[in-house]
């Protein structure tokens, strides 16, 4: 697979958020309501990959910065958003090549802990981030009090 760094509202990006807002609502029945500025993945303070084979867009992910503590976050964090791999393809370790891509790239501009959030129904995103040495921290943001989200940190 191959990685190339894009804005958050490139169309390729627009279309694997859109595939991965669908999973969304399949699964809980509305889409991702955390509020998302396109700006926040762009460097030095965001990133956004797609993953592309033979061309074809077949997985995102990106990070944004935060920097004030607030609920489990700390100055220095990354913040994981719209990590997905299409479901026809998981199983072949492309979301690692994803999740380690993204590791590298906020630990290369001095980001010191990567967080994310993620949902009961979503297993294999939880067993992805567990096995990579992910822990669990207290929920943060808009799912502080939501009892099906769960949220992880791992430090860089």
């Amino acid at each position: 697979m191959e990685l190339c760094t894009l804005a958050y509202d490139h169309p390729d990006s627009l279309k694997l958020i859109a595939d991965l807002q669908q999973v969304y609502v399949d699964r809980y029945g509305e889409g991702d309501v955390t509020p998302v500025d396109p700006a926040e993945f762009a460097a030095p303070l965001g990133h956004f990959v797609v993953g592309y084979l033979d061309g074809v867009p077949v997985a995102c992910g990106g990070w944004r910065a935060h920097d004030v503590a607030e609920h489990s976050l700390r100055p220095g964090d990354a913040e994981i958003k719209r990590m997905y791999m299409g479901e026809a393809l998981r199983g072949r370790g492309l979301a690692r090549i994803v999740l380690t891509s993204l590791e590298t790239a906020a630990r290369a501009v001095g980001r010191k802990r990567m967080v994310l959030e993620t949902g009961l129904r979503q297993p294999e995103a939880i067993g992805l981030y567990q096995a990579y040495g992910y822990a669990r921290i207290d929920n943060f943001g808009v799912y502080r009090d939501d009892p099906e989200s769960l949220c992880f940190a791992k430090d860089l």
